[in-house]
This record gives structure tokens, sequence and C-alpha cells, in this order.
């Protein structure tokens, strides 16, 4: 593997804990087509900051929340199965670095002892298959997970999220999904698939096919972004991928804070900047558009960052969190320049 102008081992990338590069050729092609393939290249491509960025390997204490090998819990509502850790593509960002392309223990297997947690937790109203990315397994594979959710009455939706929609789209013209979505539906669930698009030149026709063809089928769909900088840093860009997902019945559910992640902190944005950018994206927005959160997924919970104030502040509140007491309530850190994660700033 070549890295700019060196030679790359893969001894070399597993000794760094760096993932191997993958992109599928539709992704691509797509991104050699679009008149964004400076910025879209980042997502894919492996850099030499990879080898200088510092981090953590797990950010947002996913060790911590896991309950039974594979499965986490960490807000009352939802439980968290990672099904695979493989991707069809591998995003250079990734926060699951130590899981993807690595054969992880931390993957599910035991799923008799995983819904049987879910059935003693009555609380639990929502499932999401992770990973890894779940479409990267057979439909069968699929189902066979299926078989353990979908008897469990107070589960009321199946989400499933996915990056494959930008990178291999055509995977969905599998006929044999239709019949699992019907499935999901028929239990009485809302079959939910949560996209992940950065950049509006990840959409593709085909993606725009595939998602028109699952809406019709019933399935609901979400998007989150990751706000990225040298890739969609910029309001205008991030303005017009929410308007496409709007077009095209891809509501717009979180924007993220880039997660300080090790070999990927160089694609962090500064908390002020990140709050000028959904400003911005506001300001480019009819009301009906504005349906994101800008969230920074912490080790305490999921955090929506408000606004800067002009006393210094940067003003938050919880959006989830494992004690619900603190759901909605709005707190705030000294802001420090430079800043891109919770604890860049000092307490007080």
């Amino acid at each position: 593997m070549r890295e700019g102008t060196r030679d790359v081992t893969d001894h070399e990338l597993q000794a760094n804990t760096i993932t191997p590069y993958k992109v599928t050729d539709s992704y691509r092609q797509q991104i050699t087509n679009s008149r964004y393939y400076e910025q879209l290249r980042h997502i894919v491509e492996l850099s030499a900051e990879e080898f200088a960025s510092a981090g953590s390997l797990d950010t947002s204490g996913e060790h911590d929340n896991t309950v039974i090998p594979g499965f986490q819990h960490k807000y009352a509502q939802t439980g968290l199965l990672l099904v695979t850790d493989r991707c069809a593509s591998y995003c250079r960002y990734c926060f699951r670095k130590r899981i993807v392309a690595r054969n992880s223990e931390e993957v599910a297997t035991d799923y008799v002892k995983i819904s049987q947690y879910i059935a003693r937790h009555p609380e639990i109203s929502n499932v999401l298959l992770s990973g890894g990315d779940p479409f990267v397994l057979s439909t069968s594979k699929l189902n066979e997970i299926l078989d353990h959710m979908l008897p469990i009455p107070h589960l009321d939706s199946i989400r499933l999220g996915t990056k494959m929609v930008a990178y291999e789209p055509r995977r969905f013209e599998d006929t044999s999904l239709p019949a699992m979505f019907q499935r999901i539906r028929n239990a009485g669930k809302a079959a939910v698939i949560v996209t992940h698009f950065d950049h509006i030149g990840e959409i593709s026709a085909d993606a725009q096919r595939c998602i028109h063809s699952m809406r019709e089928l019933g399935v609901q769909f979400l998007n989150q972004s990751v706000l990225l900088a040298k890739v969609n840093d910029d309001p205008d860009i991030l303005a017009e991928t929410f308007s496409k997902c709007h077009q095209i019945g891809d509501r717009p559910y979180y924007l993220f804070q880039a997660r300080p992640v090790k070999g990927a902190t160089h694609f962090q944005v500064p908390l002020r900047r990140g709050v000028e950018i959904v400003q911005g994206i506001n300001q480019r927005l009819s009301g009906i558009h504005k349906t994101f959160k800008y969230i920074m997924s912490h080790r305490t919970g999921k955090i929506e960052i408000l606004d800067l104030g002009a006393d210094g502040r940067l003003y938050m509140r919880y959006h989830q969190n494992k004690c619900s007491q603190k759901i909605g309530k709005i707190f705030y850190r000294p802001y420090l320049e430079g800043a891109c994660w919770l604890d860049d700033l000092p307490e007080g």
C-alpha cells in the first residue's frame, strides 16, 4: 500500500492501529466524477497524518457500557448491537478503529443471551444494529439476527446504521430485502435505516433510487453526518447536503463533532468554528429542513452543542445521558481557543 510518496506495510498499519485502505469501485467512481474529489478523497484515502495523530480508541466509553460481548446498553431506551467488524469501505475518521478490519472479539455472537437481556429490560424500546456495517452481512444473516429481536414485544423499532447507501447502493437491490423489511413491519415494529452522508458529493443517483424504493416499502430514513476538517467544514456544503437529504426523504438527524480518535484527530474542527458552521447552515435552510442536532458523542452522553456566548462560555445540554435527570439540562464550560472536545475545556 502507498501513502503519499512512501510505501506502507500491513504490519506498519497494524502496529499503529491504523485501518487498512479499502474502497468500493462504486464510491471511487462517484467521488472521482463529482466536482468534490479533493474534499471527498480524505474520507477514504490513507494520510500520513494518521501516524502522527494521538487520541483514544474508545472515545465514547463503549467498553464501560458493554453488558454482553457485542451488546451495549448506555441509554435506557436503546440497545446497540455490534454485528460485524467489516465495512464495504473504511472511513479514515472511524471512531471504532479498534474494531473494524480486526477480527474483533467485541462483535456479538451469542444472540440468545442478548435477546434474553433485552427481554428482561422493558425500558429498551429500540435496537440499533451497527458495527462495522450491518449491510456487509448477507440478508439471510440479518434475518437470523432479527429472529432473536422481532419476538420481543417492547421493541418498537429496529434501526440499521449504514454507510453502504453511499459506498455500495446496489446492495439494496437484493430481491430478498423487501421480505426482510416486511418481517419487521409484520412484527409491529418500525424499520429504520440510518444513512451516513457527510457530503452532497456522496449522494449518487443510485443512492437516491435505492432510498426511494425502500421508502415505498415503509422503511424510514434518517441521516447522520460528521463535521470533518477539509471535507465538509463549510456551511454551504452542509446546507446543500441536508437540503438534498430532505428532498429524497432522508431526514437529517445528527451532525456529529468529530471525535478525538487515535489516528483521526486531524479531522476535528474547533468548537468555535463548529458553532459558526451550524449557525451558517441554519441561516441557509428553511424551518422544515432544520431537523438536525449538533452533537458531541461523549463518554458521559450525547451532548448537544448550543452556542458560544459573548461571555466566553460554550453552552451545551445533554440530549442523552445514562442519568435521566441530566437529559435536557443546560450547562457550560469556559471556552479555550482551539478546543475540539469537552475534555479540552476547563470546568467552572
